[in-house]
């Protein structure tokens, strides 16, 4: 009997995804929880495994069509289907005894359409009276497999007027939402940028002091993001307003912290969120920021990781970015750029030095963040990354 592979709730208020690559084709056996086909949806892109052993015999949407959530996709089938089949077609009468599975009889035109079509009988559904496999199963299974969506191809280079190529591809679920939110959060969030610099010597200090150390006890390495976080979380403490969004008239307070982490992705930057952060050390952050970040790039992670939220933090420093305006992630109220690490001069008691300096940026919405509250905002995150005993200490 033929199994439905439909499409799964893939999150909150989706009620369509995209069809991305198929991982396996029509004919091809699969594994019981073996991906099958990735989803795209306007959270994120996730793989939809089998839910049986068996084999594809049927593929209804091709890559790039949408399909609602709970239609049919595909069609699976037990392994072993047509030899159960012939087994109970034993001749009445046989005795209790249990019966083998017997291998299905080739019928000579079909011996010969396998041959030209360099076939294995087991890859196609006997039939035939008895279980036999006939020529005409061979031709459907070769009209069937010619039929089937073939493989993504590269965009051909389309001409301009003037003989210029260009190349047009569609954009993704994904993208085309973040698009939409985009532009969605400048037209309705009053946003404002305010900037300042941070000294990092401390902090390098320490991950020069204590890096390997971090590295053997934890089995990750102790990067910058997880100061920013506990130091983020020390400022939101003070300056809750950051933390809080708008809720029609209303302001709500999170009595929480869920950081998201701004992540280069396969299909793009995607915003996964650490959930009660303010509970976890120094190396959770970190496990938790590299596991995060090993899934995006393989486009495994949940749409329940890229919910909510109530502060996002993003890293544009690692692509060598020195200053930026990054734009809040609706409905939070705030977030954090960092940028690249410079030496630079600056005067330190009277005197100029040479330190490893980095711009900060907070954009925040003006509807609810006041200009003071965003200044003390930033003012006590560089406090705490120039001075981390505060974070440790929480004062």
């Amino acid at each position: 009997m033929a199994i439905e592979l439909k499409v799964p709730e893939v999150g909150e208020s989706i009620t369509e995804v995209e069809i991305g690559d198929w991982l396996k084709r029509k004919g091809e056996t699969v594994q019981k929880d073996e991906p099958v086909v990735t989803l795209e949806s306007e959270k994120a892109t996730v793989e939809l495994p089998a839910p049986i052993a068996g084999t594809v015999t049927e593929v209804l949407k091709k890559k790039g069509d949408t399909a609602k959530v709970g239609e049919v996709i595909a069609y699976l089938e037990h392994n072993g289907q047509a030899e159960k089949t012939a087994a109970t077609e034993a001749k009445p009468g046989a005795g209790p005894e249990p019966t083998q599975p017997v291998p299905p009889r080739i019928m000579p035109a079909a011996a010969r359409a396998l041959e030209q079509n360099k076939l294995r009988p087991e890859e196609m559904k006997p039939t035939g009276p008895g279980g036999r496999l006939l020529k005409e199963d061979v031709q459907r299974h070769v009209a069937e497999s010619k039929a089937q969506p073939a493989p993504a191809t590269a965009p051909k280079p389309a001409l301009t007027g003037d003989g210029r190529q260009e190349e047009i591809v569609p954009m993704t679920r994904l993208r085309r939402t973040v698009a939409e939110r985009l532009v969605q959060v400048q037209q309705t969030a009053a946003l404002l940028t305010t900037f300042n610099e941070v000294d990092m010597s401390a902090v390098m200090a320490l991950r020069k002091e204590f890096g390997e150390t971090f590295l053997q006890k934890h089995n990750v390495k102790l990067g910058f993001m997880s100061f920013f976080v506990k130091a983020s979380i020390e400022a939101l403490k003070q300056v809750p307003v950051v933390n809080a969004e708008v809720r029609e008239t209303n302001i709500v307070y999170h009595n929480y912290y869920d950081i998201g982490v701004a992540i280069g992705g396969g299909k793009g930057l995607v915003v996964p969120v650490i959930r009660n952060a303010e509970r976890m050390s120094f190396a959770e952050i970190e496990i938790a920021i590299a596991e995060l970040a090993k899934r995006a790039k393989e486009n495994k992670l949940k749409p329940e990781e890229l919910r909510g939220g109530t502060f996002t933090i993003t890293n544009g420093g690692i692509y060598g970015s020195l200053m930026s305006t990054p734009l809040i992630n609706p409905p939070q109220s705030g977030i954090l750029g960092m940028h690249a690490i410079q030496e630079r001069p600056v005067a330190r008691e009277g005197n100029v030095v040479v330190r490893p300096m980095m711009y900060l940026a907070l954009t925040y919405d003006h509807r609810i963040v006041d200009g003071r509250e965003a200044v003390t905002f930033l003012r006590h995150i560089k406090e705490f990354v120039e001075n981390p005993a505060r974070m440790l200490l929480e004062v």
